[in-house]
């Protein structure tokens, strides 16, 4: 009886401890860790496994207790799976939290954000310096895209061969948009995917095009394109613009757009434009040549591909910058020099603006 009563004690002994222990794991488990005072960031690679994750937690100060941390995983959470990425820890979380932060797979993310009628050598300079991206090589089907700053864009092309006419040339074939990646993803793998949705949004803005238009190719419509997102100052010009373009194209008039000449100018421009530079001939001097510059000139948005290909109707053949950001649009040469002599000459202010980073041309 004496032995009966002793083991009964023990007993109850044990399953107070068991109680007690039980209270204060599940207390520790699902308090916030009181050190962890500020946001934490952590990198899980691939390959490691949780102990190795916990014990490195640990030495980061953000768990302080590993070996629970693990059997607590081991034996009540048996579906855990451990997800590669980058994870972000808020502050006074507590174990349970990063424990499900871990498993969710949803990494920190970072954005970059190609702009309409950036070029491509200003598109690579948006994409960030900081260690959050990898500028290596990317294998994609084959090829090797080199994004090094210091090489520039002889990439990404073979998709675009085919598509109508495409040019080889990488002007112009990203679509402006924000493309959000996470840390350890590389540079080559952002331009990829915003050059296959410029080959996406192209292709389906050329498939509902208008009738009748001066473009042998959805690459000259993409040229046409970026000629009316350099042009455009405000938004709702694109399609006037784009009908100014198309009608001068019909009639064989040269286009006469001066940003093509600064593109065609490359280092040389100073942000000066001048009647000499008009003069002289490259392959992208619109005043000079007849039909559209040989390439894009600029990253046109979809808003400028749908404009090239619905163009508004109209008689104007020219536009002259009012200053606003706005254009006065002509039907006549003679309308137009006294539009120019208006807006150009006699009212020219110090806050005049034509559109971002071009001088507008004078004769459209």
């Amino acid at each position: 009886m004496k032995l009966i009563k002793t083991l009964s004690i023990l007993l109850v002994i044990l399953l107070i401890l068991m109680f007690v222990t039980n209270k204060l794991v599940i207390s520790y488990w699902h308090s916030p860790l009181k050190h962890l005072t500020e946001p934490q960031l952590y990198t899980v690679v691939s390959g490691t496994g949780f102990n190795a994750v916990a014990n490195d937690l640990s030495a980061k100060n953000i768990l302080d207790r590993p070996l629970l941390t693990t059997l607590w995983v081991r034996f009540f959470e048996p579906d855990f799976l451990l997800k590669v990425g980058e994870y972000r820890f808020p502050a006074f979380s507590s174990p349970a939290q990063i424990i499900d932060i871990l498993g969710s797979g949803v990494s920190l993310q970072y954005k970059v954000t190609f702009v309409e009628g950036d070029n491509a050598l200003q598109m690579l300079m948006r994409l960030p310096s900081n260690d959050t991206l990898e500028f290596i090589a990317l294998e994609q089907e084959g090829r090797t895209f080199d994004t090094s700053p210091q090489v520039m864009m002889d990439m990404l092309m073979p998709s675009a061969i085919g598509l109508m006419g495409a040019s080889t040339h990488p002007e112009g074939w990203f679509l402006p948009n924000t493309y959000f990646y996470s840390r350890g993803d590389s540079a080559s793998s952002i331009l990829l995917r915003a050059h296959l949705a410029m080959i996406e949004v192209l292709a389906e803005e050329w498939s509902a095009r208008d009738q009748g238009l001066p473009y042998q190719s959805a690459y000259e419509a993409l040229i046409m394109a970026s000629l009316i997102e350099k042009e455009t100052g405000v938004a709702y010009e694109r399609p006037q613009i784009a009908g100014v373009f198309v009608r001068r194209l019909q009639k064989r008039m040269r286009l006469q757009t001066d940003p093509s000449v600064i593109y065609g100018m490359g280092a040389k421009y100073n942000g000066n434009l001048r009647r000499a530079d008009l003069k002289r001939d490259t392959a992208y001097n619109t005043y000079t040549r007849h039909g559209l510059p040989p390439t894009p000139i600029a990253m046109p948005g979809r808003a400028a591909i749908h404009a090239a290909l619905h163009p508004l109707d109209g008689d104007a053949l020219y536009f002259v910058a009012k200053g606003d950001g706005s254009h006065y649009f002509s039907a006549t040469l003679k309308e137009h020099q006294a539009a120019v002599r208006k807006y150009q000459i006699k009212q020219r202010r110090a806050n005049y603006r034509s559109a971002p980073a071009a001088i507008k041309s004078d004769a459209g």
